[in-house]
């Protein structure tokens, strides 16, 4: 462990892990409305209360911080980036029949299955959020590497279902953001790496201008977490204005989560927000966020060639 894990970081990670689940199940309640139906049911939507689409209880999550959870226990369990590793606990998690998952995630999982390679064929229409949505738990566990070992991380978990160069800018400066958050830099030195990421990155651009709707396409949900993160300055502002936004809320949720969480630590989290959370999710948030920080800088380990999958798990396809 060469990284000092002060209280004030430690207490950064269980922000950022706890904030991302608050964003998923928060979010998840107006997944796929629009602005103004949000504000016909709601007026504004502030509290976990569950439903939507889902019929989700209130505080139950999605695949966000299900798949972060189990991104984070095969980290855990190998004490190593193992793209085998990762990919056998997301197709546990599939064969788990999880309440929600993205059809790039499922294809990548059958892939794996069918093929065992841990990296899907590249393509333009990888471009999808579910990489980002899930990436905490690289940012928590590679702290302390340099830049290109974090991005050669990060890419070991992604390209098992998003393999995509565009997909793999927007997931690699979330990470960024989370780590510079993690270490104590402020909201405004946190966007003066955003201006220069969009400035080389320029279909990822945010601005003042309210992003409605936004989809599963990593730029229009990093768009609208971005413009909404650094156009508030708490926690709860974050996190109200970009659900309310509509469109993929339970994942635009999930990010500024992690961000807003990382940025101002959890006692920023409202004390309703926390206790409404599914108690045995948010005790494995802390626990990971914590125990990913011991790992940490974590070890990576390169895939050079195919591996084939066991007739057994094509079997259980």
């Amino acid at each position: 462990m060469t990284i000092p894990l002060g209280q004030s970081v430690q207490d950064k990670a269980r922000g950022a892990y706890l904030g991302l689940a608050i964003g998923d199940a928060l979010g998840a309640t107006v997944e796929f409305m629009t602005p103004n139906e949000i504000k016909a049911a709601y007026t504004v939507h502030k509290d976990i209360i569950g439903g939507g689409w889902l019929n989700l209880k209130p505080g139950e999550v999605t695949d966000d911080t299900e798949m972060s959870l189990a991104l984070g226990l095969a980290l855990l369990t190998v004490q190593q980036v193992d793209a085998v590793a990762i990919a056998e606990a997301f197709s546990q998690w599939m064969r788990s029949k999880p309440i929600d998952i993205g059809n790039t995630v499922r294809r990548g999982i059958v892939y794996y299955r069918n093929h065992g390679e841990t990296s899907v064929p590249k393509s333009e229409f990888n471009a999808g959020n579910g990489a980002c949505m899930r990436t905490l738990p690289i940012a928590l566990a590679t702290m302390g590497h340099d830049h290109n070992a974090v991005i050669a991380a990060s890419r070991l978990q992604s390209h098992i279902t998003h393999h995509c160069d565009f997909s793999d800018a927007g997931t690699e400066h979330i990470v960024h953001l989370l780590q510079m958050a993690l270490n104590g830099y402020g909201r405004h030195e946190l966007e003066k790496l955003s201006l220069e990421f969009v400035e080389h990155n320029p279909k990822y651009y945010y601005d003042t201008k309210e992003i409605y709707n936004p989809s599963g396409f990593i730029a229009e949900t990093l768009q609208a977490v971005l413009q909404c993160f650094y156009s508030t300055d708490s926690f709860e502002s974050c996190l109200i204005k970009v659900v309310n936004r509509g469109g993929d809320a339970d994942t635009t949720g999930a990010i500024a989560g992690m961000l807003a969480g990382a940025c101002y630590g959890v006692k920023s989290i409202p004390k309703r927000w926390l206790k409404k959370l599914d108690q045995n999710i948010a005790d494995m948030c802390t626990t990971q966020a914590e125990d990913l920080l011991l790992l940490a800088p974590i070890s990576i380990v390169s895939v050079k060639k195919i591996i084939p999958a066991s007739h057994e798990q094509v079997q259980r396809l």
